[in-house]
This record gives structure tokens, C-alpha cells and sequence, in this order.
């Protein structure tokens, strides 16, 4: 079947899908991909950034794909390199029509350096003083290290089957900087930890190339998804500039995107986000509804993506902020995304000389493992 028939083969299969009571555009988009199936024409209407035919406007959604041009100039090669990324001039960089200030960048990394950005939200952020879904139901020492609670767990996953999960995977969110209350969705001075400086500077890089030069990144939220879990459809405003873009990295097993409008009533644009790949809401963007409906297994089984099968190389440049990842480290790692994805967002909160209001400040002066679960779902949980 051509990529015209796929296309058309997944409409018609969107329209064959009854609607419930009430039921919005975007729901009912957001219920297609949480039923659909790998591998078959259900996913025929999904852009996929990746392949190079979607630049050249044919395949799924093309006749929206648009190239966006970046700042080449203002990331050198050598900062881009710090990072672990590939010199801006070798990006590609897509846009769609009718979401202006939305920027798609298909795995920017150079082979092997997503390892550290993998192993920093398994290992490294997910440490205290950094906060996480845990927190609600666990003591601080019982969350104190989630690493080496369950490094030995995930590294025999395969052969004992039947063991109970460990911790890092009952890991659903962790925030850093000023940490997100799910509560009243809000951010406040007092609720705060440093924000770690090495995925700063990746952000920084990022931002500037779409850009957004003097990018601060303040807050993040890591979201940790099993093959069961979807993220609600939802718009992130809770920051008190919205001028500044909203910048997502995505790690591990693929999963389906769903951008649409100011209103659910406008039907989203799905494509895929791969292991890699580099999403930028910025603009009219920065607003819009959107939504996780869906993390595909690997159709060869519990396997990693190709481009995490590169081992991060022994001879980092001395100023990187990328470090060394040993082979241990790594095996708990690749254990761990064989069924799982993970994705960090980083966001600037407060205009460069701006404050947080006074009530704010008040209102969030209570114990923060009070905190109620954000919008990540498992299966059978209600989407919000």
C-alpha cells in the first residue's frame, strides 16, 4: 500500500471510530492511538519526522511538514559538542503549518551521548533532594537512592520475570528547580533545588539555536513511561512567562505525539517522537493543547533503538559536561528502556527580573510530599 493509501486506510479508520457521549476531536483522537495497533494502518496518519520523505512533502501529514530554520551561529561547534550534539549546521529542523513557533529537531545527539542524558534521569535526577511520585506514599530514606535500590533488579529482569517491580519502575515523574505542585499547578520561590547545571547547558544550547539566546532553565519535570502509560491532554502555563519556549527530550521506546489547538475541540496533529528527538513550544505553540496517547513496543520485541545500541565513547572533551558511563551503569540502563520511555521537559518559569506573587508564596507554604500525582496515567487510570 502507498503512503497515500496508509494515509487514507488510517482516516477511515478514524472515522469508523464511534464517538462517546460529549466526546471532543481531541479525545477522540487521543482514544484511536491508545487503542491503536504497531505496525498496522492505524499509525498510517502519523508524521514521522525521522524518515526523510517527510521533508521532502510526501508521506503522512507532509503537506504540513515545513523546514524551520535555525541560528546556526549562536551555538558554537565546540558547546554544541559539550553537550553531546551534533554541530547546529547538521540538525534538520521541521515545522508545521498552522502551529507556528513549533519546532521538531529528529535526534540531534551525536552516536552514543544519549547514554548520559538516559543514565542522569535514572541515576542522577532522580535522587533527593529532587522530588518524585514516590514521595506521596514513602519515607525521604526510602526514596533516598532509587538507583541502587534497584540497579540489581533491572539487571536480571530478563531472567527472573516474576520478581516484583523495583523502584526506578514504579517511577512515574521527578521535578528539579522550582518543583511543580500538581495541586494547585503552580510554582513558588520556597519550593525549590538547584537545577542540575549539565542539562542547563543542553537546554541553553537547544534554545539558542531556535533562537531563544538567554534561555534560563528553571524548572523540569521528567516523566518515566512504561508501554501502559499515556500523558492527559493538557496545556503547560503554569509558568509565569510565556514567552520563553517549552523544550522536550525524548529517550528510549518511541511513542505518539498528539498537537492540536487553543481549543480540544480542534483535532491534533500525531506524530512520532523517537529516541533523540528534540521538540520546541514556543510562540502560539507554547500554548496549545497536547497529549501522549500512546508508547509503542519495539516490533522486534523487548529491544533498544538502534541509535542507543552506540556505547558513549571513552575520549570526552575535558570541558563536557557529558560524563562517562561504565558498562554496569549502562546494562541497568538499556534493561530498564527495552520497556520504557522517558522525557524531560525544561521550562524558564520567570522573566529575568521578575518575582513570584506574594500569595503564591503563602499558598505553597506546606509539606511538598502532600502533593497529588500529575497527569502520566498507567492503564485503566482516567485521562485528565
Amino acid at each position: 500500500m502507498g503512503e497515500m493509501g496508509k494515509m487514507a486506510a488510517a482516516v477511515g479508520s478514524v472515522a469508523t471510530l464511534a464517538a462517546e457521549p460529549g466526546e471532543d476531536a481531541f479525545r477522540k483522537l487521543f482514544r484511536f492511538y491508545r487503542q491503536s495497533r504497531p505496525g498496522t494502518v492505524d499509525l498510517g496518519g502519523v508524521i514521522d519526522f525521522s524518515v526523510a520523505h517527510a521533508a521532502r512533502g510526501t508521506g503522512p501529514g507532509a503537506h504540513k511538514v515545513v523546514k524551520s530554520h535555525l541560528n546556526v551561529s549562536s551555538v558554537s561547534d565546540h558547546d554544541a559538542y559539550r553537550a553531546g550534539l551534533q554541530p547546529v549546521s547538521k540538525w534538520r529542523a521541521y515545522g508545521l503549518q498552522g502551529y507556528p513557533g513549533f519546532i521538531f529537531i529528529p535526534n540531534p545527539f551525536l552516536p552514543g551521548y544519549q547514554w548520559h542524558w538516559v543514565k542522569q534521569c535514572l541515576k542522577l535526577y532522580s535522587q533527593k533532594p529532587n522530588v518524585c511520585n514516590l514521595d506521596k506514599h514513602m519515607t525521604t530514606e526510602e526514596t533516598q537512592d532509587l538507583w541502587e535500590q534497584s540497579k540489581e533488579f533491572l539487571r536480571y529482569k530478563e531472567v527472573n520475570k516474576r520478581r516484583p517491580r523495583s523502584l526506578l519502575e514504579k517511577l512515574r515523574w521527578v521535578t528539579l528547580g522550582y518543583h511543580y505542585n500538581w495541586d494547585n499547578k503552580k510554582y513558588s520561590a520556597d519550593h525549590y533545588t538547584p537545577f542540575p547545571s549539565d542539562l542547563a547547558f543542553l537546554s541553553e544550547q537547544v534554545a539558542a539555536a531556535c533562537g531563544f539566546q538567554g534561555f534560563r532553565a528553571e524548572a523540569g519535570i521528567l516523566n518515566y513511561y512504561r508501554l501502559d502509560s499515556t500523558l492527559g491532554i493538557h496545556v503547560d502555563k503554569s509558568e509565569l512567562d510565556h514567552s520563553k519556549p517549552l523544550l522536550s527530550f525524548s529517550f528510549g521506546q518511541s511513542a505518539i505525539f498528539l498537537l492540536g489547538g487553543l481549543k480540544r475541540d480542534e483535532a491534533p496533529t500525531p506524530m512520532f517522537m523517537h529516541s533523540g528527538d528534540i521538540m520546541v513550544m514556543s510562540g502560539f505553540s507554547r500554548l496549545l493543547n497536547h497529549a501522549v496517547p500512546r508508547v509503542l513496543p519495539s516490533l522486534e520485541g523487548e529491544s533498544l533503538p538502534c541509535c542507543l545500541e552506540t556505547p558513549l565513547p571513552a575520549d570526552l572533551p575535558r570541558d563536557s559536561v557529558v560524563e562517562p558511563c561504565s558498562v554496569e551503569d549502562w546494562q541497568v540502563c538499556a534493561s530498564y528502556l527495552k520497556t520504557a520511555r522517558v522525557n524531560m521537559t525544561v521550562r524558564q518559569v520567570l522573566a529575568i527580573g521578575q518575582d513570584f506573587p506574594l500569595e503564591l508564596m503563602e499558598e505553597n507554604k506546606r509539606d511538598i510530599t502532600t502533593e497529588g500525582s500529575c497527569h502520566l496515567d498507567d492503564e485503566n487510570s482516567q485521562v485528565k
